[in-house]
């Protein structure tokens, strides 16, 4: 694998949250590294999430766009804050589930910020279902894990160019929640 994260995380060009399942971006060497890198840098990688939010989303379609840094007044958390990185997340509603009060949403970010989606939607009144950090604590579906997947990678081949498309199934779980809520 690619050595320039190191020996810690050797390869790893686009990581995901502790709890989000879905795909990760790994270089087997260097000059593939650098190449996906810069398509990253240069927001040519179209990266698709998958988020089951609590509450009902009312637009159908949206783009938050707030800042991002270091919350001021927990360390280990991330908050929107006038001080932070430009962070841009869009979304749209697949479905609404009235009677669970959750919304399914497909998400792609045109920033990679630390925690931005779970962030992000938090901040408009939507945190993740699972998500124990920007959600105040709340899990009542008592997951393991959070429901936020991400679900596609969309990029060029660092050798050839050719176009390629990732995309990998929501885990067991997520599949489960989503099957009780439709009925």
């Amino acid at each position: 694998l690619s050595s320039i994260n190191g020996v810690i995380r050797p390869g790893i060009v686009h990581r995901i949250d502790k709890d989000t399942s879905g795909l990760l971006m790994i270089a087997k060497n260097d000059k593939a590294h650098i190449n996906l890198s810069e398509q990253i840098k240069n927001h040519e990688v179209e990266k698709t999430y998958i988020a089951l939010v609590r509450g009902i989303v009312k637009e159908n379609e949206a783009t938050i766009d707030m800042p991002i840094g270091r919350s001021i007044k927990d360390r280990k958390k991330m908050s929107v804050n006038q001080n932070g990185k430009n962070a841009i997340t869009n979304f749209k509603v697949i479905d609404r589930f009235l009677e669970e009060n959750c919304t399914l949403l497909e998400i792609k970010i045109e920033t990679g910020r630390t925690h931005q989606i779970r962030v992000h939607l938090s901040k408009i009144g939507y945190p993740i279902i699972g998500d124990e950090v920007y959600s105040n604590g709340k899990n009542e579906w008592g997951i393991h894990g959070q429901c936020l997947h991400a679900k596609s990678l969309k990029f060029k081949h660092p050798i050839n160019n050719k176009e390629m498309y990732i995309e990998a199934e929501l885990p067991e779980y997520f599949q489960e929640i989503i099957k009780k809520c439709k009925q």
